[in-house]
């Protein structure tokens, strides 16, 4: 079906003589052949968005629509690709095209030619010998391919599963083990269906899941102040809003490259050319901490600049979590790193004005609010249809202009994630990162995770607690310091000041650059945690028995000079992970010499009242 462009304005397009197609169905637009997506019907009108640069377009040029809606294909070769918002991967037109890419360039979304070894699922195969009946249920797993050294690529049954014989068909013949590409059928059910080695899925569509689990598994990330005090779930929504120079993308990528999920998926989403050629020249020299291997042999790169085609942008957090479903479907644990979803809003202002659409506040479009749930909603731990479990957990940076909080796209957000790790410009300026104010954030997934670090540590959601009440008295007592100085205070007050500074340097920040501290396992979070608070409880003690601070503040261990709050201080930096003797050692040393205090002045207390 054909049409005329009637209108151009920028990437967005009227055509006449579209009335048979569908919304949302893809379209190739002027002589080049350019990629657009119907996102509008009036009549025998279409409005169009197109994702490439429309310059050259003339009224007149003819619209072609391909019948279908904007698709990803699924399959082997997906993992260690650079792609752009509309899965073109951009490696490959830079080895065809140089680094200028001209509208309507193509490349395939999987490597066609390349081959892989395919190996039938053991279980199927015996089944099949058996003469058994084997139903061509959706999520069939047919066999397996080796994508990396890190994932491995199961070749299942659409999720469609053949559309109306779903219930009847019968898997009539599967291909033995062997070579195949992308394009091999590797299966054919009674009905006639085939089915192929890679599958198209429309990207705005989420893929069905056998049924939803509760998300009571954290996404372990080995940052001490996401694990304890804002933990995220398997398949968990979190939003990191901040300003400029805040540390957004370090945060995430130091997310991505430590939390225990099986693939991750980053999208670069109207972010500047220079932080996302960071992204792609860093990513592959990055080593997987767990094989020792690239972590690009886990991971998924999506490039979208603020210098792209806008409706691209607008696109490719779907294409991403539509990616992110696939290996879900799998059985993997993905995690999306979205940087960042503010832009992805801007996008939509953009398209919404040009289509002459009525704005909300600040311009944004009235439905903002739901296309980002549409997009959150997608994230989840669930029992896919293969069988087992998998979950996409979402992350997405946002940019409020100006570090506010209170514009439309970071509050709109807040309504759909339950994981919000606020940045601190101030704790950003004093070079303190993980930048994330323990005042502003908050995460509603530590209920759910409770049983999961009481296996870990019974005192987690204790400690927790304690240190979130302390930090918040330290708040309060910082505006008195302003008004009268910290040598007014009573030492008890004196001594939260000084536990919350070990807290601050001790535990909430975290050096990516240091061996030691750039990742603490979750064992070593709780004791680390659990000395500084019952070093607090214990000095505490000492002080209501008479003794003064600055006694406490001088307190070593037997053999050392250095003050017993300044070694806690260290221990994230000089123990390491696997070295429990030693945190043990130390922890022996710390309740020693706080033992010699409270008796000496217990005993003095003692006398005085008699």
């Amino acid at each position: 079906m054909s049409g005329k462009i009637k209108r151009i304005s920028g990437p967005v397009i009227r055509a006449s003589g579209l009335r048979g197609a569908g919304l949302f169905d893809v379209v190739e637009v002027g002589e080049r052949r350019i990629t657009g997506e119907i996102i509008r019907l009036e009549d025998d009108d279409a409005v169009i968005q197109v994702y490439e640069d429309e310059t050259g377009l003339k009224a007149g040029a003819e619209v072609i629509s391909m019948g279908r809606p904007l698709s990803a294909l699924l399959g082997p070769g997906l993992i260690g690709t650079i792609y752009d918002g509309i899965q073109r991967p951009l490696e490959d037109l830079y080895r065809e095209n140089g680094a200028w890419m001209a509208a309507g360039s193509r490349g395939d979304p999987l490597p066609s030619k390349k081959t892989w070894r395919f190996e039938r699922d053991p279980s199927l195969e015996e089944r099949l010998a058996r003469g058994e009946a084997v139903p061509a249920l959706p999520g069939l797993v047919l066999g397996t391919v080796k994508e990396t050294e890190s994932i491995t690529c199961k070749i299942m049954a659409p999720p469609a599963g053949g559309g109306r014989d779903r219930n009847t068909a019968r898997i009539a013949e599967l291909i033995p083990s062997g070579e195949i590409t992308v394009n091999t059928v590797v299966a054919r059910t009674t009905a006639g269906t085939e089915i192929p080695a890679a599958q198209w899925w429309p990207v705005r569509i989420a893929r069905p899941v056998a049924s939803r689990l509760l998300p009571d598994q954290p996404l372990v990330t080995g940052q001490r102040v996401i694990d304890i005090l804002f933990p995220l779930s398997k398949g968990g929504t979190a939003a990191i809003p901040g300003g400029f120079g805040t540390g957004k993308t370090m945060t995430q990528h130091a997310v991505a490259k430590w939390c225990d999920a099986d693939v991750i998926v980053y999208i670069g989403c109207g972010e500047r050319g220079n932080e996302m050629t960071d992204v792609l020249t860093e990513f592959p020299h990055l080593i997987d901490p767990r094989n020792g291997r690239s972590l690009m042999e886990r991971t998924i790169l999506i490039a979208n600049t603020s210098n792209m085609p806008v409706a691209a942008r607008e696109v490719s957090i779907y294409t991403g979590v539509t990616l992110a479903e696939f290996y879900r479907d799998m059985g993997y644990h993905v995690a999306i790193m979205a940087d960042s979803t503010s832009r992805w809003a801007e996008a939509l202002r953009e398209l919404s004005g040009r289509m002459e659409e009525m704005p909300a506040e600040e311009g944004f479009p009235a439905y903002l609010p739901t296309r980002l749930a549409e997009f959150y909603e997608r994230a989840g731990r669930v029992a896919p249809l293969s069988g087992g479990e998998g979950s996409v957990s979402i992350i997405g940076a946002v940019s409020p202009p100006g570090g506010d909080f209170s514009e439309p796209v970071t509050q709109h957000t807040r309504r759909f994630i339950r994981c919000f790790w606020a940045l601190d410009r101030d704790l950003a300026n004093a070079r303190h990162y993980p930048a994330i104010s323990w005042t502003d954030s908050y995460s509603e997934y530590a209920a759910e995770v409770l049983p999961w670090w009481e296996k870990v540590n019974p005192l987690w959601a204790k400690v927790r607690q304690e240190t979130l009440d302390l930090l918040k008295r330290e708040q309060r007592l910082e505006e008195i310091v302003r008004l009268i100085g910290p040598d007014a205070l009573p030492d008890d007050q004196r001594l939260v000041l000084l536990v919350a500074e070990v807290i601050k340097n001790g535990f909430l920040q975290q050096n990516s650059f240091d061996e030691v501290d750039m990742y603490c396992v979750p064992a070593r979070q709780v004791r680390i945690l659990e000395l500084i608070m019952e070093f607090h409880e214990r000095s505490r003690v000492c002080i209501s028995l008479g003794a003064p601070l600055i006694k406490i503040s001088g307190l070593a261990a037997e053999g050392t000079e250095i003050p017993l709050w300044e070694r806690l201080s260290r221990v994230k930096s000089e123990i390491e992970n696997s070295n429990t003797a030693a945190l043990t050692e130390f922890e022996v040393a710390m309740r020693t010499a706080l033992d010699g205090l409270e008796r000496s002045y217990r005993m003095k207390h003692t006398g005085a009242e008699r």
